[in-house]
């Protein structure tokens, strides 16, 4: 027969709380660092300095591939270069998108803003949220799954169907699935479903990438002027 030892489950415990904290500080350093560098080559496409992607073929080559890439090296010493090649080329790929809506609409800069500010307060609310409240989220895994599936597939769908209010319908899932992921990465990371911090935060990353452009969709929609 086996008794539990209270001062070993207190140690136990203190050592699982300052492994989550330690992969949490990893996180969150390493996607403001990307998040930075993804700024960075997206500023530079845009000042002309890189040329702009216009192969669609390539550029889900690229993205995929580099995704891809970073997970299977997530373990090793080239886990770090293969996120900020990935990072890198999401901003490299977002620079024509910011640039069509800043010619598209007179009003594109604020739209642009705003955007970049939802994303911001969406992320840091939702984060603190976990962080104070310390709910376990892991039983959305599923659910977002699926949702992610399905959101894709209408998103190719919405390519063969001329339906005004589908991509903003769409957008506003990809809203809702998003601040799912973070919900569901950061209480995997304080619970301990996560112990790699590259995995973590290329999670977040993806995140964050896909509620800003979604949000931008729908401020475009809703309160865009057309250049």
């Amino acid at each position: 027969m086996q008794f539990n030892n209270p001062q070993y489950s207190a140690v136990s415990s203190r050592e699982s709380v300052l492994s989550a904290n330690q992969v949490l500080r990893k996180t969150y350093f390493l996607l403001s660092l990307t998040l930075l560098f993804s700024a960075f080559v997206s500023f530079v496409t845009m000042a002309g300095f890189l040329p702009i992607m216009v192969n669609p073929l390539l550029t889900i080559v690229g993205m995929f591939g580099l995704l891809f890439l970073t997970q299977s090296l997530r373990n090793s010493k080239w886990g770090l270069t293969a996120i900020f090649a990935f990072t890198g080329f999401m901003g490299y790929i977002l620079a024509p998108l910011i640039i069509t809506y800043l010619h598209a609409y007179q009003n594109g800069a604020v739209l642009v803003t705003t955007a970049l500010g939802g994303t911001g307060a969406i992320f840091l609310s939702l984060s603190a949220y976990v962080l104070v409240s310390r709910k376990d989220f892991s039983y959305m895994g599923g659910f977002l799954f699926a949702a992610i599936t399905a959101a894709f597939l209408a998103s190719v769908a919405s390519l063969f169907l001329n339906i005004p209010l589908l991509p903003v319908l769409i957008s506003g899932a990809f809203v809702l699935i998003s601040s799912g992921l973070i919900l569901f990465q950061t209480s995997q990371i304080i619970n301990g479903g996560e112990r790699n911090h590259i995995m973590a935060t290329i999670t977040l990353y993806v995140a964050l990438f896909n509620l800003f452009i979604s949000l931008l969709n729908i401020l475009s929609f809703f309160a865009g002027r057309r250049s």
